[in-house]
């Protein structure tokens, strides 16, 4: 323990003045010994995420050794064991992960005393300078050694006061990313509602004569966390920064690009650096057209089934037609079959899709893809109330032709995905989700030519959380989004639009936009490409048309 290091982080806290430190999540002690070099107040090595092993932390501790910077270890988990073993190696404190109560505090002080004050056990390591200075460092180490809680769950705001006043603690830590994981809004830094909830906080924390501390993810971040009364500030991890610089460098060669989102050799979907502009070879020809419920194109296909179109060739849309059918009680779409694929989406209520006599049994959010010139037919079981659907057909003026010939019929168990080489069928309680899209969105693929070879569409479902968007994009095909749950925002290019009770946007070919949820409960879409794969070409913020 280097008790000046401390004495100085403290007073100079104690005078208003900021720390800044390194979080540290690489091998190699280098880091630490820059850091040290570069005369920082402090760094924090990261044992609770990545792969730092207890050689490695050793290292990085030996690297902060006989100078000014206060080297800290983020425990994995609140424990006895692992905080003695932190500082016998020489850590100056502790960082302690998702503390949220007064006890969880408690414990993590008595971790890091002496008895009789707590239950750390006396070792003969680099603490104690192996065993030859047991009464020097035990006498002082009690009053020293810096134990910093991480707030990083909404659970802990009720507490947040009571534990400023535990003796022992002087610094709380933020996580923001955990804390908007805890609050609904898991992928994101600073979720809905968890910035304006960590500046409350801090506000408490101060009051009560404590510090608080959180990273920067800027150089412009770091004096406005100062600007806000963050004290204990990080300019950021070791790997944030060298990508930082990475993309900078990159950039200014003409190669930077985005990392792929999966692990897996390949997930399906394109990873491109985001263009200045959209290509010249992709100019749009056509303008956007929002289309809703009471400006649709109403067409009876039987009795007791309406379809609201929602985009199709009346609405310019080239290769695909997109629409809610409602099909009433006891109702019948009979067997026919289409010269492209569709794709029928249960919104509400149930119904029964049989196809060459395979009957499935769908609910809400279920889906089911049929090829073309695959017969199939549509049923509503229930008596009393509706069905409705949103389906999707790969061709701007769809065809129909009935099918007098009978079928077998076989009832398909609940957990069937449909039959291989035929039709599939996506279960939502069961499917797939696809994130890293964008923040605060998850997706679920139905349909495209890698899960259905030979289809000529693609697309599924997705939900995005409060505060939930895409990045700026286009398509080399057009495109459907159908609102069904919740509110949105819809900008293309110059224009802004809200949507919301199945209300769909028609964007052509090359037109620039994204969507976000800009309201306080979750929205959930149906999208569906004109391509046959979910591909897209990501555009940098702000570009206008000139």
């Amino acid at each position: 323990m280097k008790t000046r290091a401390l004495k100085q982080f403290r007073a100079k806290l104690a005078a208003g003045e900021p720390v800044y430190g390194l979080w540290v999540t690489l091998e190699s002690a280098s880091i630490t010994e820059m850091a040290v070099a570069l005369g920082m107040d402090w760094v924090v090595i990261d044992a609770e995420h990545g792969h730092l092993d207890w050689k490695e932390i050793n290292e990085h501790i030996r690297a902060g050794l006989r100078s000014d910077t206060v080297v800290l270890v983020r425990l994995a988990e609140r424990s006895t064991t692992l905080t003695k073993r932190a500082l016998d190696i020489g850590a100056d404190g502790v960082v302690i992960p998702w503390v949220s109560t007064v006890e969880q505090v408690q414990e993590s002080i008595r971790d890091c005393r002496y008895p009789p004050e707590g239950r750390r056990g006396i070792g003969g390591e680099r603490a104690t300078v192996w065993g030859q200075c047991f009464e020097q460092h035990t006498s002082e180490a009690n009053e020293n050694v810096l134990v910093v809680p991480l707030i990083e769950s909404v659970e802990a705001i009720a507490h947040v006061q009571a534990m400023c006043k535990v003796d022992g603690t002087e610094v709380f830590f933020f996580g923001p990313a955990d804390f908007s994981a805890s609050a609904g809004s898991r992928g994101q830094w600073e979720g809905p509602g968890v910035a304006e909830t960590i500046l409350a906080l801090k506000d408490v924390i101060r009051e009560a004569g404590k510090h608080c501390g959180v990273l920067a993810t800027s150089i412009g971040n770091i004096t406005d966390r100062r600007d806000q009364g963050f004290r204990m500030l990080g300019i950021g991890s070791d790997s944030a920064l060298l990508l930082r610089s990475l993309h900078q460098s990159l950039e200014a060669a003409g190669r930077d690009r985005l990392p792929a989102p999966s692990l897996d050799p390949t997930d399906g979907r394109a990873v491109r650096l985001p263009l200045a502009q959209p290509p010249e070879s992709m100019a749009p020809d056509r303008q956007e057209v929002i289309t809703t419920r009471e400006n649709c194109v109403r067409i009876e296909i039987e009795s007791g089934v309406v379809m609201e179109a929602m985009v199709g060739q009346f609405n310019t849309a080239r290769g695909l037609t997109t629409g809610i059918v409602t099909i009433q009680p006891l109702s019948m779409l009979p067997y026919h079959t289409h010269p492209c694929s569709e794709s029928i989406t249960v919104l509400d209520g149930e119904a029964e899709i049989s196809v060459e006599g395979r009957v499935y049994r769908l609910g809400p959010l279920d889906n089911i893809t049929i090829p073309r010139w695959l017969p199939h037919k549509a049923f509503n079981p229930n008596s009393a109330n509706a069905a409705r659907l949103h389906v999707a057909l790969a061709m701007s003026q769809p065809e129909r032709e009935l099918v007098s010939r009978p079928f077998a019929h076989k009832q398909m168990t609940a957990e069937s995905g449909g039959m291989p080489g035929f039709e599939r069928v996506t279960r939502i309680l069961t499917a797939d989700r696809v994130r890293g899209v964008g923040p605060g969105a998850e997706f679920i693929d139905y349909f495209n030519a890698s899960l259905i070879p030979g289809i000529e569409m693609s697309g599924g479902f997705a939900r995005f959380g409060p505060g939930g968007r895409l990045p700026d994009h286009i398509h080399d095909f057009d495109e459907s989004i159908c609102i069904i749950q919740g509110d949105a925002s819809c900008l293309v290019e110059e224009h802004k639009y809200s949507l919301s009770d199945c209300a769909t946007a028609m964007v052509p070919r090359g037109r620039v936009h994204y969507f976000v949820n800009e309201s306080a409960s979750h929205m959930e879409m149906i999208w569906v490409y004109a391509g046959p794969m979910p591909e897209r070409i990501v555009i940098a913020p702000g570009f206008k048309r000139s």
